[in-house]
């Protein structure tokens, strides 16, 4: 298969996976993520309600857009949620057309932590108040609350941990922003009228912090310089801007627990080294 054909099914796969998570299709999705005109856009979109997924797409004239009909069934794409979240989390083009390549191709082995399946009638509606700035009332289950919630949420931004998928947005039972992970959302959430709660106002999400690392000094001069190899330090340390309510989830990567100190630093190897300027923000409370 050319390349001008690979092209034409990731355009084919892309199209599925917006209308059917997103609920809302246009040329510009297309015009604007593979720098095509929208004479071309038009054509793939017609293209695939003919040839490759008939009866998928609906044309709704008040949207100005197509959505996914009630009958839609994935023609290119597995309908999975980890489909549309790959491509906000800047997954691969190549793995997103080819999938699992063949032993023949490739000798890789790659280890992953359990699906969190979302079905789209929760994530759609989720999207759409993020992008709307809809007030949505939602059932919603925690450790500390096993049984069913309800309470009403405006989402702003979906965010990706490393590990799992989370909504950070506006609680009006708390009155504050909080993190909502998207896998303990139960039923289908309704949404509601407009909020003036756009996430502006989320100052803790907007606050930036710089978090340094550096080899444990506990190791010889040698080990720390492998160490600093590994994570591509300057100077012995490495620094990053980060959202200050996603540091805890960045520690979980590095695994780092500023609680303690493992007893042998080959096994810990980094530190913080301005744990007390970043300390306000290692405990989160919501």
């Amino acid at each position: 298969m050319n390349a001008t054909r690979w092209e034409q099914l990731l355009r084919y796969r892309f199209i599925e996976i917006i209308a059917l998570w997103e609920g809302r299709l246009t040329t510009r999705h297309l015009c604007e993520v593979f720098g095509i005109g929208r004479q071309q856009a038009s054509k793939d979109i017609n293209n695939y309600k003919r040839s490759i997924g008939p009866g998928n797409l609906e044309y709704d004239g008040t949207a100005k857009g197509y959505r996914p009909s009630a009958t839609f069934s994935p023609s290119v794409t597995q309908g999975k949620t980890e489909e549309y979240l790959d491509i906000l989390a800047g997954g691969s083009e190549i793995q997103q057309i080819l999938g699992q390549l063949p032993d023949s191709l490739t000798a890789t082995e790659v280890l992953s932590v359990p699906t969190r399946q979302i079905p789209p009638s929760i994530l759609r509606p989720l999207i759409l108040a993020a992008k709307d700035h809809l007030r949505v009332e939602v059932d919603y289950v925690s450790l500390n609350q096993p049984d069913r919630e309800g309470r009403i949420i405006v989402p702003h931004t979906l965010v990706w941990t490393g590990l799992r998928w989370h909504v950070r947005g506006w609680c009006e039972k708390n009155q504050d922003y909080r993190d909502f992970v998207l896998s303990r959302f139960r039923g289908e959430p309704e949404l509601l009228n407009a909020s003036d709660q756009t996430g502006g106002s989320d100052d803790d999400w907007h606050t930036l912090v710089t978090i340094q690392i550096a080899p444990d000094p506990r190791l010889t001069a040698d080990q720390q310089a492998v160490v600093a190899h590994d994570y591509g330090m300057t100077d012995g340390k490495w620094q990053l801007p980060v959202r200050a309510k996603l540091l805890p989830y960045l520690l979980q990567l590095l695994r780092l627990d500023p609680t303690q100190v493992m007893e042998d630093p080959r096994a810990q190897q980094i530190v913080i080294v301005n744990q007390t300027d970043v300390e306000a923000w290692l405990f989160p409370s919501g």
